[in-house]
């Protein structure tokens, strides 16, 4: 396929506020699209390459050569391949290389194309296509059920990994199955502002309701005495918590998945900040003024919620109270969260274990549907999180420099929530400079001088306008009504709690989230 045909369907895709329409062009393409080339296409299509890493950042890719002047030289095969090189490219001269192969490529391509490749390649491409509208879009180019290529795609690990399986059918869909050593899309929570709220919506119904740690979410694969530790989003950081390991090895199993947090903790097992987790997995500048691996001697403790698959088989279809069951038996106590168990209607109970919770420091707790399956990538109704600080994770869209005492500093951050109908993909509300310490206000200083649209006019902007790229986590006394911010709301008394770097954009909470937690209604 030529890469112009995709670029003018992402364009199409990204002009719309339609989901239905949305759907309706990536699945005409994806019905155009040859066979070998499906799930390629559908990676593109979703706005991120099938290459993890490259290299290749917003700095490198300011200078770039002439366009072409005529579409139709470049194909989505050949987009791939060199991608794949680049991201091969190390040691000493690979400077000097990926700047040839950038230019090569970049100079077949058009200038709209020369503008979406860039964007794709630093993660930019803002469409309003996220997994769920490609698995909607895979369904109806297949003409397979919905709810068949949801699930594949849960297991497979996301959307574009289910492509082929769906053109080939539902048998092909049905044999896709939790692979040990495959990591897929945790499952979510969605948000309610108290315990009362929380065990409302589920009802009259038995629950659990767990610690919710300020910790990294794992999810741990392990065949025999092979151990894969991956993150939220996938990402494989085996090496980087031996602790986690070795804890999991000497669990009495050969092959299971476990679904779970890794938390740095005091001597006396309170958390430590999160930002001393969060260094053993970062690689970048953490916010509080440290360097990835600048505090490995922090050790942390793995606790664990879930068991996915034990032993050969899988348990994702059963109901959480057979899972834990499971759990109880394989994990010692020492690692499971400490949980609750009791009636959604007994909220005395269930309000005695959260203080307990929160009296030892952590910062909420999760209500869980006891009957429910474990269901990755989904937010729904089966967990609910409750925190006594109403927190956002929001996207940082500009900054602003400081005056007085943080002059010389990018202080006051513009904060938005997902919103697919809005162009961006983003939809603002409100500012803060609240809750920095000098430590953060040096690192954001740093950080969003990187995301700048113009890095090179950043020092004569007030306002820096930066690429939607950086989640933050912010804690707020309320919501109000706003004719001043386009989403119509506005959030009152915001501060900084701390920046979310195990957390992508597309991760932030959406418009109607913001809303659940404050109680407003449209």
């Amino acid at each position: 396929m030529r890469l112009a045909e995709l670029v003018a369907v992402s364009a199409a895709v990204a002009a719309t506020r339609s989901r239905k329409e949305k759907t309706a062009l990536i699945a005409d393409l994806l019905g155009r699209t040859e066979p070998d080339e499906r799930a390629l296409v559908a990676h593109y299509l979703s706005g991120r390459l099938r290459q993890r890493r490259t290299g290749l950042g917003w700095r490198g890719l300011q200078q770039l050569p002439p366009a072409a002047e005529q579409p139709g030289a470049l194909t989505v095969g050949e987009v791939d391949a060199a991608f794949e090189s680049i991201s091969r490219l190390s040691g000493p001269g690979s400077a000097g290389a990926r700047s040839a192969a950038v230019a090569e490529l970049f100079g077949r391509a058009t200038a709209e194309e020369q503008a979406w490749l860039r964007a794709i390649a630093v993660g930019e491409v803002r469409q309003g296509a996220l997994d769920a509208i490609v698995i909607e879009a895979v369904a109806a180019a297949a003409a397979v059920p919905l709810g068949e290529v949801r699930r594949a795609a849960m297991l497979a690990g996301g959307a574009t990994y289910a492509v082929d399986a769906a053109f080939s059918g539902v048998e092909a869909l049905h044999a896709i199955g939790l692979t040990v050593g495959r990591p897929v899309l945790p499952m979510l929570a969605s948000s309610a502002p108290d315990l009362a709220s929380a065990l409302e919506k589920l009802g009259g119904r038995q629950v659990a309701v767990d610690a919710k740690l300020d910790g990294i979410r794992i999810q741990v694969h392990r065949s025999g005495a092979d151990v894969v530790v991956a993150t939220r989003s996938l990402e494989q950081i085996t090496h980087r918590l031996p602790e986690v390991v070795e804890a999991v090895l000497a669990l009495p199993a050969t092959d299971l998945v476990l679904d779970g947090e890794a938390i740095a903790l005091d001597e006396d097992g309170r958390p430590r900040p999160f930002q001393e987790t969060a260094s053993r997995t970062a690689s970048r500048p953490d916010p509080e003024g440290g360097r990835a691996g600048t505090k490995q001697g922090v050790a942390v403790t793995p606790y664990f919620f879930d068991v996915l698959h034990l032993d050969g088989r899988d348990l994702i279809d059963l109901p959480a109270s057979e899972r834990w069951t499971a759990l109880d038996a394989l994990v010692p106590e020492r690692h499971r969260v400490p949980r609750w168990v009791g009636q959604a209607d007994d909220v005395e109970a269930a309000q005695a274990f959260t203080d307990l919770v929160l009296a030892g420091g952590h910062e909420g707790v999760v209500v869980k549907d006891v009957a429910a399956p474990w269901e990755a990538g989904r937010r729904g109704a089966a967990w609910v999180k409750v925190k006594p600080v109403h927190t956002l994770d929001l996207v940082v869209l500009a900054v602003e420099w400081g005056s007085g005492r943080r002059r010389g500093w990018l202080s006051n951050i513009h904060l938005g929530a997902r919103d697919e109908t809005s162009p961006t993909g983003f939809v603002m509300l409100g500012k803060t400079f609240k809750g920095m310490t000098d430590a953060m206000l040096a690192w954001q200083t740093e950080r969003f001088t990187e995301l700048a649209l113009d890095p090179a006019a950043v020092a004569d902007q007030h306002v820096v306008q930066v690429r939607p790229e950086q989640v933050v986590e912010i804690a707020f006394d309320g919501l109000q009504r706003s004719s001043r911010y386009p989403g119509g709301l506005a959030l009152r008394f915001a501060r900084v709690v701390r920046y979310r770097d195990d957390k992508s954009a597309d991760e932030a909470d959406d418009l109607a989230t913001v809303r659940d937690v404050g109680n407003i209604r449209q």
